[in-house]
């Protein structure tokens, strides 16, 4: 099939969240695992880290793998949903998976697809840990769907967790109580591997304590040790911050810049930060160096679009994304700061 003809395959075909909702969510991994299975197990030949949460799992799963690409690490990162292009999901180090290789992916496993009947979701996953296993990455940052437990991307053993924060989202598959959704997104917490939580919430904060030493996990809530202060755009255009040790009475660790402008991005910031100082205990070769010179360049690394980016200046045009109460709230607190004589907004919703 040429690569048009399998886009529309694919779309088809498959169930599909984003056009059939709930019908498309699997309540179970035996898909995932039977394709995988089929593929020869690619979740077991790479190294990865995992990212769950209601808001900004996106945003802090790019910035990890701008971080570790500035390290030399060939880096494999898989995100979803995709703002223009399939190909958005499944990147290695920056670089959208070729057109040719989705449609070779699907031409040599369209038997068993066709026996199996995954959903939309379920077959993108497999595709994504068959081609970081055949490049050879050195670790993938792979980002959950919707919830966690039950979540196709639920299949690896990760070298660390990140959970970004719990608010309102798929209530219809996660449950009617903030910790009803914060036990789903805890179900990617694996026996012994350590778990970062970007942000402390007293309402959830139990769960993921309950969980993490159900399963012998080591947990850390970030904003616990570490801050993140605004000092607002530099010269240079990028948000800068100063970075402190909140166990050590506030001392400044060091000032960053980032090239990702949204406010609330430094909650995301916290939790990245401490997945680094884990992965760095762990040997990882990660330097102070490296990690400014990710979070400076997370854009041009890992093509992340539509985090309140900035399309034109004169007039100031922004586009961003949000998928829930919690994330619109957060661009609205932003457009709140600007300055302006009138103000046009143009929505789109799914």
């Amino acid at each position: 099939m040429t690569y048009p003809e399998t886009l529309d395959y694919l779309y088809s075909r498959l169930p599909m969240f984003h056009r059939i909702g709930k019908a498309a969510y699997k309540a179970d991994l035996h898909n995932t695992l039977a394709l995988c299975a089929h593929l020869g197990n690619p979740e077991q030949k790479f190294k990865s880290i995992h990212v769950a949460g209601t808001n900004g799992k996106g945003s802090t799963s790019h910035m990890l793998a701008a971080v570790l690409q500035s390290a030399g690490y060939k880096t494999g990162l898989y995100t979803s949903p995709h703002l223009k292009s399939f190909t958005e999901r499944i990147k290695i180090n920056g670089q959208e998976i070729p057109q040719d290789a989705v449609s070779d992916f699907v031409t040599r496993h369209r038997e068993f697809i066709e026996q199996l009947q995954p959903s939309f979701f379920e077959m993108t996953v497999g595709m994504a840990f068959d081609y970081f296993a055949r490049e050879q990455v050195d670790i993938a940052v792979i980002e959950v769907g919707v919830g966690g437990r039950l979540d196709s991307t639920n299949v690896i053993t990760p070298e660390l967790s990140v959970i970004t924060n719990i608010s309102w989202d798929h209530m219809d598959l996660l449950g009617d109580t903030l910790p009803k959704i914060a036990a789903e997104k805890a179900g990617i917490i694996k026996p012994g591997v350590p778990v970062v939580i970007s942000e402390r919430q007293p309402e959830v904060a139990q769960v993921f304590i309950e969980k993490a030493e159900a399963e012998n996990a080591p947990i850390y809530f970030a904003d616990d040790e570490i801050n993140t202060h605004d000092l607002g755009i530099a010269s240079s255009g990028l948000r800068r911050a100063e970075v402190t040790d909140v166990s050590n009475g506030g001392l400044v660790i060091c000032q960053i810049e980032i090239d990702l402008l949204g406010e609330y991005q430094f909650k995301n910031v916290t939790g990245v930060w401490k997945a680094i100082e884990i992965l760095q205990k762990a040997d990882w070769k990660i330097t102070a160096g490296h990690v400014r010179a990710g979070l400076k360049s997370v854009v041009s690394l890992t093509g992340l679009n539509g985090r309140w980016q900035v399309l034109s200046r004169n007039p100031l045009i922004v586009c961003d994304t949000g998928h829930n109460e919690g994330g619109i709230r957060l661009v609205t607190e932003q457009l709140d700061h600007l300055t302006y004589k009138r103000l046009h907004m143009v929505i789109g919703t799914v």
